[in-house]
């Protein structure tokens, strides 16, 4: 699959922003901050809220609308960045990859495992670029951990220690698996970069502290297994007051020659013992977050490489998440494959489309889809 490029490269991106709620406004400081993106208008289904994200945009003048297709018969835009919630996630970027559109859109790509097949059926259909910012793969001290576990050998082992103590108030203390849904997905995604390898299943346990001010569980522990054996190990609590760690986790990777760690706000450090370990190599700075997001899905649109978060390169990490809460609900090991070829047939059932429907069809194995469409873009 190739995606279409911006015609005129050499002018700012031109995008509507759709949702201006509480993450929203960080993304449209986010876009205030990029020469090589301009505002052209906001969608929210508050006018309020998307009057209000004019200003923290820096122009009250800017056009808004509660409606996608009225504002983009006002304004000529080259793409749609979708900061809705979750539910919204399929209808939004759907909606905009049909009108001509490329997406970059909030984690998680979609609500469910199904629908962000549907929605990488659709980006195949339409020949746009979807691209998932699961934002926390844009940081300089993770490319710097995954160039020391190229030096530890085959890698066996690696773990991510998680604790934090956040009171959010709202919808995250009233979430079913607020841990899992929320926030693991950034580690599982980080673990499948860092060891360019694939999860074939997992076995996952929850529970709520006593003391815990979520609904949901806040605390799990997820044991995976990777292609070629290595095993990654998730431990992460939302009600962990003190010694907490970095938001990323402290992550320790374990190979035949030695280890590498990193706390997760620091350089990450290696320790070989029967050998000097190389220097991490020089590489260009991948950025900072939802910054580094959006100065990627901007130069995809104006080179045609492809950014990591791409759609189909990012349904694995989604699916890593599903088959977690599907192993502790059951009890059991829970394998990667049935999650993906079940996720397949809800896909089908629910499709409205007939276009994104044959293609989902002609797939086959969803594992086999998705990688050979990342190999070819």
């Amino acid at each position: 699959m190739t995606f279409r490029r911006v015609a005129n490269p050499d002018r700012p991106l031109r995008v509507v922003q759709v949702g201006a709620g509480g993450m929203g406004q960080a993304w449209l400081r986010n876009v205030a901050e990029n020469p090589d993106v301009e505002l052209v208008g906001i969608v929210d289904l508050s006018p309020a809220a998307a009057e209000a994200g004019a200003a923290v945009a820096g122009d009250p003048a800017i056009p808004t609308s509660t409606d996608l297709g009225e504002l983009l018969s006002r304004v000529e835009a080259d793409a749609i960045l979708d900061i809705t919630v979750p539910v919204a996630h399929h209808p939004v970027t759907t909606d905009a990859l049909f009108r001509g559109l490329p997406v970059l859109g909030e984690k998680p790509a979609a609500q469910t495992v199904a629908e962000a097949l549907s929605l990488a059926a659709a980006a195949e259909v339409t020949g746009e670029l979807f691209m998932v910012s699961q934002s926390r793969r844009y940081n300089d001290q993770l490319v710097a951990l995954k160039q020391q576990a190229g030096q530890l050998g085959d890698v066996g082992l690696v773990t991510t220690e998680f604790a934090k103590a956040p009171h959010f108030g709202g919808f995250r203390e009233q979430m079913d698996n607020v841990l899992l849904l929320d926030m693991a997905i950034h580690p599982f995604d980080s673990v499948r970069y860092l060891l360019d390898r694939e999860p074939l299943s997992v076995y996952c346990e929850s529970f709520n502290p006593s003391w815990s001010w979520y609904r949901g569980d806040a605390a799990a522990t997820a044991v995976f297994e990777f292609t070629g054996g290595a095993r990654y190990v998730y431990t992460g609590s939302w009600c962990a007051p003190g010694h907490e760690t970095s938001w990323n986790g402290s992550w320790r990777v374990s190979g035949a020659a030695g280890t590498a760690l990193w706390s997760g706000d620091d350089a990450p450090t290696i320790d070989v013992p029967d050998g000097p370990a190389a220097e991490a190599g020089a590489f260009e700075s991948v950025g900072s977050d939802i910054t580094g997001s959006l100065a990627s899905f901007v130069r995809a649109l104006r080179t045609g490489e492809t950014p990591d978060g791409e759609v189909h390169g990012n349904v694995m990490s989604l699916a890593m998440v599903e088959a977690a809460i599907e192993s502790k609900d059951a009890g059991r090991r829970i394998l990667l494959d049935d999650v993906l070829e079940r996720a397949l047939a809800e896909a089908l059932a629910a499709e409205a489309r007939d276009d994104v429907r044959d293609r989902l069809a002609n797939w086959g194995s969803v594992r086999r889809a998705l990688g050979e469409v990342r190999q070819a873009v």
